[in-house]
């Protein structure tokens, strides 16, 4: 299909890349970028960009890829809690300012023949065009002004966080708890040029009240929240070596999650946050994005009218973007909790970061982290890091296969063998000795229902069960919420706890044994037991 001209509103880093690919596949069209900030004015400091998406990019356009990665800056990344220490190197891990990422991106549209118009809030509705890319962030006046055709959802998480930059370069990425008089403030930071790191900051509303930092409501829109920065550089004194913290529009936020549906109406079609969000522990809102556009192209490409390539833009794209949203939102529930972990030593709580959204096998951990993975699982057996299979493939039978020896539950393997346990007992009737089995619904941990799971969990161990168990559907998503939801049970009652799964999810019960999410587990083989 051949489009005579195609406007795109915004210029992030979607935008560009939605415009250069189309300026490249379509030499023909006039293709245009309005943005109404300057170009050397940009808000944040540095984006991340993993190996996945590098490797995406580049079978797009591997000229713009060449020139991002020889303005961004290598690191692996640690974490440090209580002054234990975990690394994991990561040759493949970016940072970018976000500023050089878009003057590299800006330059490349302007060599594909792309205009690009700074200075200019424009309405898609009053411009000429065939084709109107909405690529105007989350909270996209193109959408809002479109909201009944594009049925946007937002939700607003619990958590608050904050951006900030520092003026030196971190060895690594950093995550690191700090505990205050007040409560414990998280930094999530990390090095993207030599002389500059992204420094984020995450709380909750009420060690914020506690630490006196209420946010002002009266704050300008482009001013900072000086009162928090310079707490936080007293908070963070240690990993800031002495250095001073950096606002851009800097303030206290609650993330918000978008989801439109549909994603286009008429010859309108959002891309990147305007359609969807994803959050930002994951690193994944400019991949998103800059993935959008090269789908976007293709799907223009391929089809013969314009319905025809919009539809098929979202019917290729949403699977691939939902199933991120549902990583981003196991991880952001996981940060958001983050601070009632801190008493798990620090490998296993490395590699429960790194499995808190089931996207990182255990064996695939085991492969690229053998160091980190081989302390961890020591740690959890009581074994020294040698008795631990040298042999990715062998680590979740290593797991499964450890003995449980608590003052309440002695199993010879971490697999329940109703033929060799204490009797399974409904919650309801469960005494001292039995397993008190809960039926566990599918959902966030920490909603309603997980909060009634915990409340039934509380009333069954005042009768001094010897373990509970939480049981659900077998499908993975419901699994993923039941092992949450474990956690949460076994830190409020103290008991050994244990949770049912299909045996085909045996790496996902081995990760949370080693996270510490749970202490046993039953596994089926075929779905996962509902009463």
């Amino acid at each position: 299909m051949q489009l005579r001209r195609v406007s795109v509103v915004g210029g992030g880093p979607g935008g560009l890349y939605a415009a250069r690919l189309l300026k490249m596949a379509q030499p023909g069209c006039e293709v245009v970028v309005h943005e109404q900030g300057t170009p050397d004015t940009t808000f944040g400091f540095g984006v991340g960009l993993a190996a996945g998406t590098q490797r995406n990019l580049l079978a797009a356009d591997p000229d713009s890829l060449r020139d991002i990665v020889a303005a961004g800056y290598r690191h692996d990344m640690q974490m440090r809690v209580r002054g234990q220490v975990s690394s994991v190197r990561n040759d493949a891990l970016i940072g970018v300012a976000r500023t050089q990422l878009l003057l590299v991106l800006q330059d490349h549209a302007r060599r594909a023949g792309v205009q690009l118009r700074f200075g200019e809030r424009v309405s898609g509705d009053e411009l000429d065009a065939d084709l109107v890319v909405a690529a105007d962030g989350v909270s996209s006046p193109t959408r809002d002004r479109h909201a009944e055709a594009f049925g946007a959802r937002v939700t607003t998480g619990e958590g608050l966080y904050l951006w900030a930059g520092t003026d030196f370069a971190l060895p690594h990425a950093l995550f690191e708890p700090v505990e205050t008089a007040a409560g414990t403030f998280v930094t999530h930071a990390y090095p993207y040029r030599h002389d500059r790191s992204t420094f984020l900051v995450e709380t909750d509303a009420a060690t914020l009240d506690r630490a006196g930092l209420t946010p002002p409501e009266d704050l300008p829109w482009d001013a900072d929240d000086e009162a928090s920065l310079r707490h936080l550089e007293g908070v963070f004194a240690d990993a800031l070596q002495g250095h001073r913290l950096i606002g851009n529009r800097t303030r206290w936020m609650r993330f918000r999650t978008v989801h439109a549906d549909p994603w286009h109406a008429g010859r309108t079609v959002l891309l990147g946050d305007a359609a969807h969000t994803a959050h930002y522990s994951i690193g994944s809102g400019t991949k998103l994005a800059m993935e959008d556009a090269i789908e976007l192209v293709a799907a223009l490409g391929r089809a013969a009218a314009l319905p025809e390539a919009l539809e098929a833009y979202e019917r290729v794209r949403r699977p691939a973007v939902a199933r991120l949203q549902q990583v981003a939102r196991r991880s952001q529930l996981w940060w958001e909790s983050f601070p009632d972990r801190l008493d798990v030593p620090v490998d296993r709580l490395m590699v429960a970061y790194m499995s808190r959204a089931g996207n990182v096998p255990l064996a695939r951990f085991a492969a690229t982290s053998p160091d980190v993975v081989h302390e961890a699982l020591a740690g959890y057996a009581g074994a020294a890091a040698t008795d631990v299979p040298a042999d990715p493939g062998q680590v979740v039978d290593w797991v499964l296969d450890r003995p449980l020896d608590t003052a309440g539950l002695r199993l010879p393997t971490r697999r329940l063998d109703p033929d060799r346990s204490p009797p399974v007992v409904d919650a309801d009737v469960a005494g001292s000795g039995d397993i008190a089995g809960l039926d566990c619904p599918p959902g966030d941990a920490w909603s309603a229902a997980g909060d009634e799971v915990v409340r039934r969990a509380r009333t069954a161990a005042a009768a001094s069960p010897a373990g509970l168990l939480l049981r659900g559907p077998g499908d993975r998503a419901a699994v993923l919420d039941r092992l949450d939801v474990a956690e949460r049970v076994r830190c409020a009652t103290g008991l050994p706890t244990l949770a049912s799964l299909p045996a085909d999810l045996a790496d996902d019960a081995a990760a949370a044994l080693v996270s510490a999410r749970l202490d046993a587990v039953v596994l089926a083989d075929g779905p996962a037991a509902t009463t």
